[in-house]
């Protein structure tokens, strides 16, 4: 440990003494209304070399109205501000050695009458934008998905897909993270889709997709991070608003939020409920085969499924401005659901000595809660360097029951049935412990550095009762398990950037050491008699970032990282599942983390209407978890394994158009090479190994967000993606595509507004693999019922103001509750 320390230092040190050379400054300053003294956010910014037309760079105002422009060049310039109904505004400003940081402070924005009557739209945020490290999605303005859930939101973000099951990957890799807030926030890989869809879409204002985050953040997940965060208003007074809304399958949902805030006073309340059903069926066929591959038997399986369930979910948060430099903070939020659904599988075989057809019913109702608790503390030292500190802990339980009723026929009108019922009781809980120190030495150059401790555990008692019918039912000692799963992961980080010239520079390094322990207890054993599984690791995590600004807004960026995929915990649990005698699955103990080099070059070239975003990347995996199948006799195995490495490359192509003043899109062109290498494992029992080929294709998917902003505060929305044909292990994944649209009307000077969407139109949404192995071939096909149709009605009250407290120091505006190191 004593050599990695010296090593950073010195790394540090070394790039320090680079940011005495940074030849250029900045310019900043902030964008008001100049009737009603409010910041303007989303005005757009550029600066050109006085004398001259064409745009050098520029950006737009935040929330408070604040606007910065790093990397200008000594000489003198002309500044323009310029928003839709607004005059625009330029001002001259000089950099020069002596003033390299310029401010020129407030800038007032008269609305413009004339624009305004010829237009007659309206107006809405930028859906996305691009920041160094992160592209940006502002989803307030999302209306085919109002009403809907977080997972449903984040099928409309481009290069992010979300199967049937809501696992979500990022550019075709389900190995991603997810935060609320910029933390975990409870989120696991085991509770992830539940926790998604109770949180109401309506609660979050943007989603941030950090595609190779830099040593400074996390480093789990290989495919990157997506980041929602959650709505918080920030005005001085106080806003809320209250929404209602229903779909023709007969969901609805309901909600309410309130802000408050005053000089050194921050607070929030929200509160929402929804209600949800859906329909879905599910179609597999399997051929047998010998050892030469041919056909000896087959099974056919359909299944219907049916789905309900309700979800309240509440949020609060306090933040009090103790003085001029130290702040403190606490926020936390909570969900109660249930679920409820009902399948039903019809079996057809030819399987010797097996059924001819069988039909397996399955209810399960099942509940969770859960909750985040965050408290924050910022101390400014100086206007240069400041402390954050974090303590947060997280909770989530879920509660369930499912009972399957079996009736099978034989040959000769032979008839057997079989009922079973399965209990679970899932608690997972993790505190975690961090503290962030960044300084910036200059204008140009900045330190930063933290640690960051988590704890986490999870247990996972099942308990199954079995019998020909439900009366004669007894405990079933072969289907009892008791999961516990224990990770602890120290982490410290330090991360140094500088500018020089139109060069950036990022270095990193994130040290993390790994401990865990999982035991799996079956029937009889005790704490003290089972034999635990350990794990313990070090790693290093090194991230390299650079940038070269060109001119006329063209943009350079390089970056490497390297990042971690631990296995999840029901990956792990060794325990049978046998519920489905045809069907078994177990985990494996022995699973190690996958590790991924990766690799961006991104482009970026912008104009007063339009922006470009290319991105190439280039990812290599080792040690690649999949899940793999074998056939045991009749029976149908699965499990996950590490079998191979894996290598992906490709373009993410990213453009925002302004084709007219009321017509804009948001294309999103993402094209992928995949390549596993062949395998062959043998698991444990097995006879003999499971064996599967290289195997590589090219991918591709596509999404594109329309927006239309019609006369009489009228808007529309379409939004279409298309997922090419992807390779799994053991097979592929067919293409698929959908289609959204949305319409949205505002009333009474926008504080009613009413939302029309229905959700995949086309009904055209479904799941179709085909994979073979050992002794098989399977073909399945999952599908979702679509053309949905959902509405929502919502209404804004409110006084907001501006505050004078951030009038006052509008530059160190920052929300310490959206950044995890």
């Amino acid at each position: 440990m004593s050599k990695v320390k010296e090593a950073v230092l010195a790394i540090f040190f070394t790039l320090f003494a680079l940011s005495t050379f940074a030849q250029t400054g900045s310019v900043r300053g902030r964008i008001i209304d100049a009737k009603t003294k409010k910041p303007l956010e989303f005005v757009n910014v550029s600066i050109r070399t006085t004398g001259t037309q064409t745009p050098l760079t520029g950006t737009v105002s935040d929330s408070t109205g604040v606007f910065r422009i790093n990397r200008v060049k000594n000489g003198t310039y002309t500044l323009t501000a310029s928003f839709i109904g607004y005059k625009s505004v330029e001002k001259e400003f000089t950099i020069s050695p002596t003033a390299r940081n310029v401010n020129v402070k407030n800038i007032l924005l008269e609305e413009d009458s004339q624009v305004i009557d010829e237009i007659k739209v309206v107006g809405q945020r930028a859906q996305m934008r691009f920041e160094i490290d992160k592209k940006v999605f502002d989803v307030e303005s999302n209306i085919s998905q109002a009403g809907g859930s977080a997972s449903e939101l984040l099928e409309n973000i481009p290069s992010v897909e979300v199967d049937n099951e809501g696992e979500i990957s990022l550019r075709g890799n389900s190995s991603v993270t997810i935060w609320i807030n910029g933390k975990a926030s409870g989120l696991s890989a085991d509770n992830q889709a539940q926790i998604l869809e109770q949180i109401p879409a309506e609660s979050i204002e943007r989603i941030e997709l950090i595609t190779n985050p830099s040593a400074k953040f996390s480093p789990e997940g290989t495919s990157g991070i997506i980041n929602i965060i959650l709505k918080k208003n920030r005005k001085a007074g106080y806003y809320g608003s209250l929404q209602v809304g229903a779909d023709i399958l007969g969901g609805y949902n309901a909600s309410g939020s309130i802000n408050y805030s005053s000089g050194k006073i921050e607070s929030y309340l929200n509160v929402g409920y929804r209600q949800r059903k859906s329909e879905g069926k599910d179609n597999t066929d399997r051929i047998n085969l010998d050892d030469q591959g041919n056909p000896v038997s087959y099974l056919n399986q359909k299944g219907w499924n049916n789905r309900d369930g309700g979800s309240l979910f509440t949020r609060a948060g306090l933040t009090l401005h103790l003085t001029q430099t130290d702040l403190i903070g606490i926020e936390g939020f909570g969900h109660f659901g249930n679920r409820n659904s009902n399948n039903t599988i019809r079996y057809e075989s030819d399987v010797p000595g097996s059924f001819t057809s069988s039909e397996r019913i399955s209810d399960s109702d099942n509940s969770s809660k859960g909750g985040n608790i965050n408290l924050d503390y910022k101390h400014e030292f100086n206007e240069s360097s400041n402390l954050v500190a974090r303590a947060s802990w997280d909770l989530w339980v879920s509660d369930g029951t499912s009972t399957y009723k079996q009736h099978s026929l034989y040959l000769e009108n032979k008839e057997t049935s079989s009922w079973q019922k399965q209990k679970s009781d899932n608690r997972s809980q993790s505190w975690e412990f961090q503290a962030d120190y960044v300084n910036q030495f200059t204008a140009e150059s900045k330190l930063e550095a933290g640690y960051k401790g988590t704890l986490s555990s999870q247990k996972s008692p099942v308990e199954t009762y079995s019998g020909e019918t439900e009366t004669t039912a007894v405990f079933d000692e072969l289907l009892y398990n008791k999961y516990s799963y224990d990770r602890n992961i120290q982490a410290l980080y330090a991360t140094f950037s500088t500018k020089v010239n139109n060069f950036g520079l990022q270095l990193g390094l994130r040290g993390e050491y790994t401990d865990t322990e999982t035991k799996s207890l079956g029937y009889g054993e005790t704490e003290a008699t089972a034999v635990p599984y350990k794990d313990d690791y070090f790693s290093l995590f090194p991230s390299l970032f650079l940038s070269y600004s060109l001119p006329k807004n063209h943009e350079i960026q390089v970056n490497y990282t390297r990042r971690i995929s631990r296995p999840r915990g029901w990956q792990l649990n060794p325990f049978m599942n046998m519920t489905d005698s045809l069907n078994i699955s177990f985990g494996n103990p022995y699973l190690s983390p996958e590790y991924s080099n990766s690799f961006e070059l991104n482009y970026i070239k912008t104009w007063e209407k339009h922006t470009l975003s290319v991105s190439t990347y280039y990812r290599n995996t080792d040690d690649v978890i999949q899940r793999i199948r074998y056939r045991e006799g009749d029976v149908m195995k699965s499990t996950s394994a590490n079998i191979t490495q894996s290598s992906s490359a490709g373009a993410e192509i990213v453009a925002k158009n302004k084709l007219l003043k009321f017509l804009d899109f948001t294309t999103t062109l993402n094209f992928y090479y995949n390549e596993l290498e062949g395998f062959s494992y043998l698991p444990a029992g097995a006879d003999t190994p499971v064996t599967g080929e290289r195997d590589d294709n090219f991918s591709w998917t596509g999404k594109i967000i329309a927006n239309a902003m019609l006369p009489y505060a009228i808007s529309l929305q379409a939004t279409g993606s298309y997922n090419s044909k992807q390779i799994i292990a053991q097979g592929h994944r067919e293409a698929s595509y959908r289609l959204d649209l949305g319409a949205r009307k505002f009333f009474f000077d926008r504080k009613i507004n009413l939302s029309i969407s229905v959700q995949d139109i086309l009904n055209s949404r479904s799941w179709h693999s085909i994979t073979s192995g050992n002794g098989f071939k399977q073909d399945s096909d999952s599908w979702r019922k679509g053309g949905v149709f959902r509405f929502t009605l919502s209404y804004n009250f409110g006084n907001m103001k501006a505050s004078k407290q951030k009038q006052q120091r509008p530059s160190e505006e920052m929300n310490i509750m959206e950044e995890e190191f």
